[in-house]
Order: structure tokens, then C-alpha cells, then sequence
């Protein structure tokens, strides 16, 4: 049985992550190799919880308790015991190649590593390691305490063993699966980024204002947000890497990132993040 769990990142998806195993009894390391970052996180975690207990979704206790079961470092060796590790550093695959090389040689053998890319093929993270079969994809939806969806991905060397143990997992934290092949993009970005990307090119071509055609797909779609404010919210330049992740692996035109997204990225317009995308925030 699992105890206790490595989250590698404490950015959004990262303190998400976190926070969700904690609140499950989960032991949880934190790393960053950013002390502000993982302060920042701690800080956001305790007001999700808060929220989540004026909701009345959680007792005040759990608040604390789930504090308590969180611990945060610097080094990466205070990994060493976890039962699982999952990175969920930006998505820059150079990055997550070295963070698995080191990961290998310092989880105790046995230990299931996990990536939350939603683009990156699990089977190339995987190949840098002495531990294939135990490597897999666990890719969170943000916000993660809010969000029911985990899409697991297996490489083409994830044993069943791996896949079991994970299946059980997620249904311990309260979520749901949904288990796609190792292709670029896997479900929902392989279907999601496209649309993000043709929205971009209605506003593009002129065919009319991003304020109408987010009305458009949440009116007439039932979408709850629509897809140029949403990818304000995921980030712009990820949208972008995303895309560029689904052009390179398909080789196929229909994935072409839109200038104008490409414009914006270069331009610093990050989206909500930045304060600036397809609207001002």
C-alpha cells in the first residue's frame, strides 16, 4: 500500500497535486528547487482548504491535518522513501528527461514514477530510466482538488502491475480515469488544443470578436467557459507548446499553431498569467 508520495513542482498543477493526497491521508513530499515558490504554494493550498471547509466539502480538522501531512524541500534526495513520485515541472521536455534521470537513481527501487505532462510521450520519459515498467502517465486537470478527471497513460512498457496500482489510486483520491494510448496529446489536449487552436483562427481570419466567439461555443456549445478565455487560463505559450507537441509527433497540417497564437507568445502575452492574452486581466 502507498503511504507516501513525491509531488516534483509546487507550481499550480504541482500545489493541486499536493493538496489532493494530503487531503486523502497521504504523506507528501513537496519539491521545488525554489524556496518562494513552495512558501507560495503552502499559502495557496491552506486557502483552498479553507474554501473547500466554508463549502462545508471538508471538516476545519482536515484543514490542519492536511497541512501537517505536508513537507517541503529543496532536495530532491529527501525523495528517497516515496512510494510514488509525480513530476509536474513546465512542460519542456529537456526538463523532464533530466528530472526522470536523476528521479531513477534516487527513489527506493519499487517506487512507481509518474509524470503529469499532457503532451509528452510517457514511453520517451520512461526510456531515460532503469524502470520502464514503473514508469506511467498521471495527467491531473486544473484546478486539481475541483477537477474529476485523471488521465492515465500508459507507455508501451508500463506493466499491468503499474497500471493496477494507479487505476486503485485514483479511485482512493475520489477521481475518475480515463486511460488513453501513448500518442501526442493523449484525450483531451489531442481534442482540446485543436479547438483552442481553430477559435484562434476565427478571431484570426476576422470572422468575428473574441468576445462573440467564446459567446458562441459556451452558449451554444454548453462549454463553462469558451475557448479563448480558457486558453488564458491554461497559458498561452503552454497552449502553444501543446500544439507544437501535436504538429511535430502527427506531422499532419491540421495541427499548424495559428500565427496570431504564436504573435502573442513572442509578444509576452501569456494570458491571465501575464495579465494580458485575448483579454486584460
Amino acid at each position: 500500500m502507498m503511504t507516501t508520495i513525491g509531488v516534483l513542482g509546487a507550481g499550480q498543477m504541482g500545489n493541486g497535486i499536493a493538496h489532493v493526497f494530503a487531503q486523502y491521508g497521504f504523506q507528501v513530499v513537496l519539491f521545488d528547487i525554489a524556496r518562494p515558490q513552495l512558501e507560495k504554494a503552502l499559502v495557496i493550498i491552506r486557502q483552498n482548504l479553507e474554501r473547500q471547509a466554508k463549502k462545508g466539502a471538508l471538516s476545519a480538522e482536515l484543514v490542519g491535518e492536511t497541512m501537517g501531512r505536508i513537507t517541503t524541500t529543496q532536495d530532491m534526495n529527501d525523495l528517497s522513501s516515496v512510494d510514488l513520485a509525480v513530476e509536474a515541472v513546465t512542460e519542456y521536455e529537456p526538463l523532464k528527461l533530466d528530472i526522470f534521470r536523476k528521479l531513477d537513481g534516487i527513489v527506493k527501487a519499487g517506487a512507481i514514477l509518474a509524470s503529469n505532462t499532457s503532451s509528452i510521450p510517457i514511453t520517451k520519459i520512461a526510456s531515460v530510466t532503469g524502470r520502464p515498467d514503473k514508469v506511467i502517465g498521471m495527467h491531473f486537470m486544473n484546478p486539481v482538488p475541483v477537477m474529476k478527471l485523471v488521465e492515465v497513460i500508459r507507455g508501451h512498457a508500463t506493466s499491468d502491475e503499474t497500471f493496477a496500482r494507479i487505476a486503485k489510486l485514483v479511485t482512493h483520491i475520489e477521481k475518475e480515469q480515463a486511460v488513453s494510448q501513448d500518442y501526442p496529446g493523449f484525450i483531451v489536449n489531442r481534442i482540446l488544443i485543436p479547438m483552442i487552436n481553430e477559435a484562434v483562427f476565427a478571431l484570426y481570419e476576422g470572422i468575428a470578436t473574441a468576445e462573440d466567439i467564446d459567446k458562441g461555443m459556451k452558449l451554444g456549445t454548453n462549454q463553462p467557459m469558451g475557448p479563448l478565455t480558457l486558453a488564458d487560463f491554461i497559458g498561452l505559450d503552454t497552449v502553444l507548446a501543446i500544439a507544437n507537441v501535436l504538429y511535430d509527433g502527427y506531422k499532419d497540417p491540421k495541427y499548424r499553431p495559428c500565427p496570431l497564437l504564436v504573435k502573442m507568445v513572442n509578444a509576452g502575452y501569456m494570458g491571465r498569467k501575464s495579465g494580458r492574452g485575448f483579454y486584460t486581466y
